[in-house]
């Protein structure tokens, strides 16, 4: 099956070259394009995209503000979609924001072609961060800013010692098959835990579950 493209972006010629070079991919479809940010969540309800390549910054409404609308619980939509922020700067205090709101990910604007492709595919699969050089920092920053969270603490009383072990793994932003080298198990083995732990925690997707792991402590944020 495809996967469904929105992108939303003030910028027509952005647009534009994001959508060429995504339809030019087997398996990937843009389904439409929105200016603002009230076109995207209009859009967003209507077409039901699998992704949505947001950007931060729109006229009538930001980036953000769509993304809360669209993953709220009021949203009129079947399929939940996942959102890729789209920032100009890589450390970007709109962006915290923007993970509070539930985005999915982040890519910067002038990110090569293929790193574009491969953002969407991960986003769309919720099995890996984004441009972890970028996206870990940026969680980073974002968990200085946070206080302690004791809810995040004992919703880890849901997971084995397993589970809590692959999640502190996440939230060093380990892939799959790297969580597998460092616990000598198989990699399918690891994509279950992941999946249970996701599952027992509430999680939309792999960015919420590192979130979590340094709001609980399990993770601590690099000096």
């Amino acid at each position: 099956m495809s996967i469904s493209v929105l992108i939303a972006d003030d910028q027509a010629m952005v647009r534009a070259g994001f959508a060429a070079l995504l339809d030019a991919h087997d398996g990937i479809r843009v389904s439409g394009q929105a200016a603002t940010g009230a076109e995207a969540v209009t859009l967003a309800a209507r077409l039901q995209p699998d992704v949505i390549l947001m950007d931060v910054r729109m006229p009538d409404m930001d980036g953000i503000e769509a993304t809360r609308r669209i993953l709220g619980p009021g949203f009129a939509a079947a399929r939940v979609p996942r959102i890729l922020m789209l920032t100009t700067f890589d450390i970007d205090d709109y962006v915290y924001d923007a993970l509070e709101a539930g985005a999915s990910g982040f890519l910067l604007k002038d990110a090569l072609p293929e790193e574009l492709v491969h953002a969407v595919r991960v986003v769309a699969g919720g099995d890996a961060l984004l441009a972890p050089s970028v996206t870990r920092r940026m969680i980073e920053q974002f968990a200085r800013r946070r206080p302690r969270s004791p809810r995040a603490a004992s919703a880890l009383a849901e997971l084995t010692d397993r589970e809590r072990e692959v999640l502190v793994l996440i939230g060093r932003g380990r892939s799959n098959s790297e969580i597998a080298a460092d616990l000598f198990i198989a990699e399918q083995t690891v994509k279950t835990h992941v999946g249970k732990v996701l599952a027992k925690l509430g999680l939309r997707d792999r960015v919420h579950a590192v979130i979590l792991a340094y709001d609980a402590g399990l993770v601590e944020p690099a000096t």
